[in-house]
């Protein structure tokens, strides 16, 4: 798919799997399969293979081959398939290759793992994810890649460049940078499933969803309800569905997987364990989640 075609496609929910582990912490690939088929019962609009809830950074480059292999295998090209990339130097360059060797369709470009690098060291680092893929690059800007518009401008002149993820929930700095490109990038929202009312609020019409792993059903019914400007349903829903979760993902650093592992777990799938340094779930918390569950069940948002 050339970058132009997936920018055509990523309107809607981008799902967002977890890789699941065995008890060994080995790849459960026939778990990720049955995740996969589970989630695109609801049509999703394209899948993040290795992404950050599926743990790009506790994978060797042989794991995220397999991961992006499996994925690509599952969807059978009924959605675009996006590749997690990520580190720096040739590493980068191997897991940006071998996405477009996989027939991956895109990549999803991490942050480097140097928190203080220069704009023009940024620059080299996803000029070499774009030359070393041939796909079209989403830049993924959360932790410490926030850039102001002008930088935002620079990246945007990368070739193969065709997207942006707002990982940081700043709509200030992303309306800035949206008002300063217009249309020269495809604007994602990916801050979580709870920021839904904003993103849509000033024109966005993706975002990667987390929730999607678990309840596909309520992520798209929060796109449904974003793109209709039904306001005051989409933040009640939030309010009732979204944020109980997401409240208990911030007690605890990692919780943004592990939470739903634990929830795939509890539902029969595949959530599996995870990898340190991110913790598991305790069982005080567990309940919490159970309880989040049968609220999504009650309100129809789980698959049957």
């Amino acid at each position: 798919m050339n970058p132009k075609q997936l920018c055509s496609n990523l309107k809607g929910v981008i799902g967002f799997p977890v890789t699941p582990f065995n008890d060994d912490h080995s790849l459960d690939l026939e778990g990720h399969r049955k995740n996969v088929r589970y989630m695109l019962e609801q049509p999703m609009c394209a899948v993040v293979a290795a992404g950050g809830t599926g743990e790009l950074y506790s994978l060797s480059p042989d794991e995220v081959r397999r991961i992006v292999e499996v994925t690509i295998d599952e969807v059978s090209g009924r959605v675009p398939v996006i590749a997690g990339v990520g580190f720096a130097g040739g590493l980068t360059k191997l897991l940006a290759s071998q996405a477009a060797e996989c027939g991956a369709d895109g990549v999803l470009a991490f942050p480097p793992y140097y928190p203080n690098a220069e704009m023009d060291g940024l620059l080299d680092y996803y000029a070499s994810i774009a030359e070393s893929s041939g796909l079209g690059v989403l830049v993924y800007s959360r932790d410490w890649a926030h850039f102001t518009p002008s930088q935002a401008e620079q990246l945007a002149d990368i070739p193969n460049i065709v997207a942006w993820k707002d990982g940081a929930g700043d709509i200030r700095r992303y309306q800035m940078i949206r008002e300063r490109l217009g249309d020269k990038l495809h604007w994602v929202g990916g801050a979580g499933d709870d920021m839904v009312p904003a993103y849509y609020g000033i024109g966005v019409r993706a975002y990667t969803s987390s929730i999607s792993a678990v309840a596909p059903k309520l992520s798209i019914k929060l796109h449904d309800l974003g793109v209709a400007q039904a306001t005051d349903e989409l933040n009640q829903i939030v309010e009732d569905h979204v944020i109980p979760l997401y409240a208990l993902r911030n007690k605890r650093k990692g919780y943004e997987v592990s939470a739903m592992k634990a929830m795939l777990n509890m539902l029969g799938l595949s959530g599996g364990i995870v990898r340190p340094p991110l913790v598991e779930v305790c069982e005080t918390e567990k309940k919490e989640l159970q309880n989040i569950l049968q609220g999504w069940r009650k309100a129809g948002f789980l698959n049957p």
